[in-house]
């Protein structure tokens, strides 16, 4: 059984149908690569997936059990998606650390308050030997991300290729069943963006399971298990990164891949 399987989503803003009809699978441990021009519906498949947008049709299931029906969307509660989001860490392109916490804080904030939520769910006082535990494990993260020297630094001290790594600590930090990332090195000069994608690939041989959303194009080859080529609102061509790339079979495909000349 896949681990998350999309049937038929669709997203509309007014006339406007960014999403038409979108279908795919992801193994656990797979590494998907979302790519196509701008305003593809990359970004907005992104958000669906992470509840920041409300499809106007269609499922997501995870392990088989649904995370969203357009048949019974509209009763489903603001908590409910709070936790359904849980199952998906999101990486921003452009970083979004709390400019006021230091690398540390920014990364234990969502543990603290999720203990803070299930102490209040659970009528008790919230658990200090939990958030000596949350502290240990943000600092284990950043030492993954190659940051441990700057847990007290804040966000205006850091480098773009440092915050984004912070906000990778931050998204692993909840253990969500799968990673996602928009754009992640969008934002960053040239030399930083090898940083970032040197984290994402330690990740891959973790087995951790991704979606990326890039515009880069020799990550997407070498590093996914399988590549989304979308155009218009739908998806143009699905598979291995060989066969998107080397053996494009629908003109568009073609064109987008010669373009960007990988």
């Amino acid at each position: 059984m896949a681990l998350l399987e999309v049937q038929a989503l669709t997203k509309q803003y007014g006339k406007l149908e960014v999403l038409q009809g979108i279908n795919f699978t992801l193994e656990k441990g797979q590494v998907l690569s979302i790519i196509g021009s701008s305003g593809s519906g990359k970004t907005t498949l992104l958000r669906c997936l992470n509840f920041l947008e409300t499809p106007n049709s269609g499922k997501i299931l995870l392990e088989g059990m649904p995370l969203f029906d357009g048949d019974s969307a509209a009763k489903t509660t603001a908590a409910e998606i709070r936790q359904k989001r849980l199952h998906f860490g999101l990486v921003f392109q452009s970083f979004h650390l709390f400019p006021q916490y230091t690398v540390l804080q920014n990364v234990t904030l969502a543990m603290d308050l999720q203990e803070k939520e299930r102490a209040k769910q659970e009528k008790r006082k919230p658990n200090k030997q939990k958030f000596a535990q949350n502290l240990e494990k943000a600092k284990q993260l950043l030492k993954e991300v190659g940051l441990e020297q700057k847990v007290n630094s804040y966000p205006f001290q850091l480098s773009g290729g440092q915050q984004q790594r912070v906000a990778i600590a931050r998204a692993l930090a909840l253990e969500p069943d799968i990673l996602c990332f928009d754009e992640p090195t969008s934002a960053l000069d040239p030399e930083l963006t090898g940083e970032v994608l040197r984290v994402i690939r330690e990740l891959r041989n973790t087995h951790t399971t991704m979606i990326v959303v890039t515009h880069e194009m020799d990550f997407a080859y070498h590093v996914s298990d399988k590549v989304i080529f979308m155009s218009g609102g739908k998806i143009e061509e699905e598979g291995t990164p060989q066969k998107v790339f080397d053996n494009p079979q629908s003109p568009i495909t073609k064109a987008f891949v010669q373009k960007s000349k990988l």
